[in-house]
């Protein structure tokens, strides 16, 4: 490369090629394909600079290379570079915590998430520290070959590893070959955890029969309503007549946490109009079955209950969150489940603001006086509450969360135990 005698040939490749890498960041986190540079983005950059700029400053905006190879580039040195400072920053670190992710793409490509928490600057901080495509099984030792690849290629120390979070699944905790079982080999003072956001949507699955019918009624009328795009232009066309607020239904999507509660938000918000869309459509089995009192009651229950369990669901969710706080989260929400259970059996539906409002219609009163259905619900809650509490036996443990939380009126005599 030649310089001319005032260094400004250097200063102006400089940045172009700061530009380059720029508009590659951008592309990276728009998550668009790398041919957009060239194909789209550089004629909208030439056009512009060309009408307002003009010719000469066209010129320089020209030279900026965004070819889908160049794109590439730049985005790979950009992330090898943050790689580097991670990687660099949780060696500087006195200890740190992994958490492990393996799951199967739309591609059938199985795919193993590595995170780290670490401390930088007295402060905690997360970031991804690496992740891999798992070619052949899935099994705990082709997990923790892949992790300690990755530790051994970047030289980090398996006695700074102090925890390790993971799913359930018998790959991650077998009692013999797991994944955590592996680990502790290399260093026996690991503490091992299983997620709590996993845990906490496996419990909030407990549904007696007659209530996983009413559920599954839900689903089936939201899907035959959105199975085609005639029945999905029908029934906008019908909520727009109405002026609903709400124009579409929601599918429900079993591997999405949150999908379940707010598919059954959506549907009760359109309840009355799913009823018109279904006497019009001539259904006449999903509109009797979905007009039923005790269907219209549990469908205001489980509205309410699943929008208690997404709140909850995401307040274990953040960047800055931690066991003490999901402790806590967690511990709430089971004292509340038993808070609503008396409430429920004193005839009080105030803490179910949808069944609040069903309740105080005459006709779905007397139907909840004569039947079982106070009982089914408060049953629903103890079971719930049970659950909780087998999926997080430890929290009841108080010690050891008293240390963090309030340090000065902790027995002295259980610290050596504890540190």
């Amino acid at each position: 490369m030649k310089l001319d005698s005032t260094g400004s040939f250097a200063k102006s490749s400089e940045k172009v090629l700061q530009a380059s890498y720029e508009l590659s960041l951008i592309i990276a986190k728009a998550k668009k394909s790398h041919t957009i540079g060239e194909s789209l983005i550089k004629p909208c950059l030439l056009k512009a600079a060309d009408i307002i700029l003009g010719p000469e400053i066209k010129q320089k905006f020209s030279q900026i290379p965004l070819s889908d190879n160049t794109v590439k580039r730049c985005i790979d040195d950009m992330a090898e570079d943050i790689k580097k400072q991670v990687v660099e920053a949780v060696k500087e670190s006195t200890f740190y915590a992994i958490q492990l992710d393996e799951s199967t793409d739309i591609a059938q490509c199985c795919q193993l998430l590595v995170f780290v928490r670490y401390m930088q600057n007295e402060t905690i901080k997360d970031e991804l520290l690496f992740s891999t495509e798992l070619t052949t099984t899935t099994k705990a030792t082709d997990i923790m070959t892949a992790v300690s690849d990755f530790f051994a290629k970047h030289e980090l120390s398996w006695q700074k590893l102090m925890g390790v979070c993971t799913d359930g699944a018998p790959t991650m905790l077998g009692s013999r070959s797991g994944f955590v079982q592996l680990v502790r080999e290399k260093d026996p003072n690991v503490i091992a955890i299983h997620y709590f956001i996993h845990r906490q949507a496996l419990a909030a699955k407990t549904l007696s029969n007659e209530f996983n019918a009413i559920l599954t009624l839900c689903i089936k009328i939201v899907n035959y309503v959105k199975k085609s795009a005639l029945n999905t232009r029908l029934f906008t066309a019908l909520c727009e007549d109405l002026g609903t607020e709400h124009k579409t239904l929601l599918f429900h999507t079993e591997v999405r946490w949150l999908s379940k509660g707010n598919m059954l938000t959506r549907l009760y918000e359109l309840r009355d109009e799913v009823i018109q869309f279904l006497d019009n459509q001539k259904q006449s089995e999903l509109f009797v079955e979905f007009r039923k009192p005790k269907v219209q009651v549990v469908f205001a229950y489980l509205t309410d209950m699943f929008d208690s369990l997404n709140s909850l669901n995401i307040k274990l969710q953040g960047g800055d969150s931690n066991i003490i706080n999901h402790r806590d989260a967690i511990t709430a929400f089971t004292e509340k489940l038993l808070l609503w259970k008396r409430k429920i059996l004193a005839d009080n539906y105030s803490c179910f603001p949808k069944l609040y409002a069903i309740t105080e219609n005459k006709c779905f009163m007397e139907f909840f006086c004569e039947t079982d259905t106070k009982t089914e619900i408060s049953n629903h809650l103890q079971h719930l509450s049970d659950e909780f509490k087998r999926y997080f036996p430890n929290l009841c443990d108080d010690n050891i969360y008293r240390l963090a939380t309030d340090p000065f009126h902790i027995d002295i005599d259980v610290l050596p135990d504890l540190l």
